[in-house]
């Protein structure tokens, strides 16, 4: 067992200030002790880094991190705070947060709240005066490990208790996660974008109905498909084929999510295949994008260390263009397994995994990738008007 001390004694008047208030554990052994805050508490789940340097909140509630714990590259986290019209959907998805430095008090015009005080009221754990340099080489090149993360502010823990809960956690590997992050119910959408200083801006009069189906959906993608003329429907994980026929799409979209493709396809895939044979436009990311893949034939893996952050370059292959976009998985489309008739359109230029794919001439389309910039950069809106041409054209 290894150990690593947080750099500065962890602080309160009632505590021992020489103890740490929080821990990580990993599988294999290494122990790295720090400052807890948010909520007291044990969580189990998957190690990832994500080199952001904006947009915590955003990834906190992205639902396609259930399971996960992220560790920030960044160094300044919760510094601008939290605010209500950040969140991506309704509650934290990510288990927990490791950080360098700790927490300062809001310095932004918009925050209504402390990052500390946002993470205990929905239950989850921070850890700040961690070495996040070691732990992003350590994921680099040992892959995302298992983890259990501890916080109590009188720094009494069970390590061993911790490591042997780390190692009987069952990973993501077979895992479903979609129908634990999705709504329980159909509901229609109308916000569209936030512009600033505007705020959300008013809806354009629709033009397409569209079908969402929400395996994790973020916020923010929602509102790109009102920005384009959607009238938007949105449907639980286990919709089948009849549920999204009656609401009589013109497209059909498929969400971000979290957890393993190949086990929420084996009820996703058939409604999939079947709005294909009718030739009804769609469009899928990240989760949304593997399982299109899987319904047209294709194969998914786990990756060894995913991509996380909103900082990476993808290579459009038909004009050459490289778009620097956000990206949340751990799970990725086998190129090698697109069968014929299946295009691959995207690829990342870190390490040439598939981040795109187009069937049925472009009408039936894919990305890796999170195009709403949600947190990260705008290259990719252009995709969402892509979706409305299809439409368009199919009608």
């Amino acid at each position: 067992m290894t150990q690593n001390s947080a750099e500065t004694a962890a602080p309160g008047a009632s505590q021992d200030l020489r103890r740490p208030t929080a821990v990580l554990v990993l599988a294999d052994g290494q122990v790295f002790y720090g400052r807890g805050f948010g909520a007291p508490g044990e969580k189990v789940g998957e190690l990832c880094f994500n080199t952001a340097m904006t947009g915590y909140q955003e990834i906190m509630t992205d639902p396609s991190y259930a399971e996960q714990i992220v560790a920030f590259t960044f160094p300044h986290i919760g510094n601008t705070g939290v605010t209500p019209e950040d969140d991506e959907s309704a509650d934290a998805a990510a288990l927990g947060m490791v950080v360098k430095l700790d927490p300062t008090e809001p310095s932004n015009w918009r925050a209504l709240e402390t990052l500390d005080s946002w993470l205990a009221k929905r239950g989850r754990i921070g850890v700040a005066g961690l070495d996040t340099r070691r732990l992003t080489r350590l994921i680099r090149d040992q892959g995302m490990p298992h983890a259990a993360l501890a916080y109590d502010p009188e720094g009494n823990f069970d390590i061993e208790a911790l490591i042997a809960k780390a190692r009987a956690w069952k990973g993501l590997v077979g895992a479903d996660l979609a129908k634990q992050v999705s709504c329980a119910q159909s509901y229609k959408w109308s916000e569209a974008r936030w512009i600033w200083p505007k705020g959300h801006v008013p809806a354009p009069k629709p033009r397409y109905r569209v079908t969402a189906l929400d395996y994790g959906a973020k916020r923010n993608i929602l509102r790109c498909l009102v920005e384009i003329g959607a009238d938007v429907t949105v449907l639980p994980a286990s919709a089948d084929l009849e549920q999204v026929l009656a609401q009589k799409p013109d497209g059909v979209f498929l969400s971000n999510g979290p957890g393993d493709p190949e086990a929420t396809g084996a009820y996703a895939v058939p409604m999939i295949q079947g709005v294909i044979a009718r030739d009804i436009p769609i469009f899928g990311v990240c989760l949304g994008h593997q399982m299109l893949a899987l319904a047209l034939g294709a194969k998914t893996k786990k990756m060894k260390q995913g991509h996380h952050g909103a900082n990476h370059p993808v290579k459009e292959l038909s004009t050459g263009k490289v778009e620097i976009v956000s990206m949340n998985h751990g799970f990725t489309v086998d190129s090698e397994s697109l069968p014929e008739g299946v295009l691959e359109t995207h690829v990342s230029l870190f390490d040439k995994t598939n981040c795109g794919v187009s069937a049925k001439n472009g009408r039936v389309f894919s990305v890796q990738h999170h195009p709403e910039a949600s947190p990260g950069p705008r290259d990719s809106f252009y995709l969402f008007e892509r979706f409305a041409r299809n439409m368009a054209e199919a009608r």
